[in-house]
């Protein structure tokens, strides 16, 4: 049997603001910190064999917040996609063994609001209407001006799962991801097999942890949310 675990970034700074953030690295707010520490609690006596994040340092903080507090994770490296190589090239070493890996991804990001990042909502909805703003926010296939529709965000995020996450769920390992709103969304939809109207109407709240058992074959058999 395989774990994988879910976990939303703490609140951020522009969430408290109620800004469109997309890819733009703002910090944890004083609340998110407290949610990453909430659901460090609650994943401190789970083992993690590996664990993925976003490029973004809110999922990033995120998440050494939950390792920093787990009981079995004493060290971890963090391997960058772009520079893998520098990391990868050497013979492990016994006293590697222990390290977990953190592999970084731009694959995981927020989906990008392009035009309407930085915008305060209400002010977004002021410049282009209610109705217009509500669309691009709630439909899964139509992007902000110069920016990613959920669905494609999902057309990165989901070949990313299946490419490298996949393969340490086959070989029933416990995986942790932090990372965002709408990237977890679209890895949970295509997990979950959910339409595209059901994950728009999905809600996943910041710091609250997801987990998902397969058996062998990689069936879904158990779905818990911690709280």
């Amino acid at each position: 049997m395989s774990q994988l675990f879910l976990v939303r970034h703490g609140q951020s700074v522009w969430n408290l603001q109620n800004r469109f953030t997309g890819w733009v690295d703002v910090s944890l707010s004083r609340q998110g910190v407290i949610e990453a520490q909430q659901a460090a609690v609650l994943l401190a006596n789970e083992y993690f064999d590996v664990a993925f994040t976003s490029s973004l340092l809110r999922a990033q903080d995120s998440l050494y917040e939950i390792l920093r507090q787990n009981r079995h994770c004493l060290e971890y490296v963090r391997v960058h996609e772009q520079s893998s190589e520098w990391y990868e090239h050497f013979s492990p070493d016994e006293k590697d063994e222990d390290e977990l890996k953190i592999y970084v991804s731009e694959k995981l990001n927020e989906r990008y609001y392009g035009d309407l990042q930085g915008l305060n909502k209400g002010c977004a909805r002021r410049r282009y209407g209610a109705e217009q703003v509500h669309l691009w926010r709630r439909s899964y296939d139509i992007p902000p001006p110069n920016g990613e529709s959920l669905e494609m965000t999902a057309k990165r995020t989901i070949p990313y799962y299946r490419d490298h996450i996949v393969p340490h769920l086959r070989n029933g390992e416990s995986v942790l991801i932090s990372a965002h709103g709408n990237s977890l969304r679209s890895i949970i939809m295509y997990i979950e097999q959910l339409t595209p109207q059901q994950i728009v109407e999905y809600e996943l709240k910041t710091g609250t942890p997801h987990l998902y058992r397969f058996d062998n074959d990689l069936n879904l058999i158990d779905k818990q949310i911690f709280s």
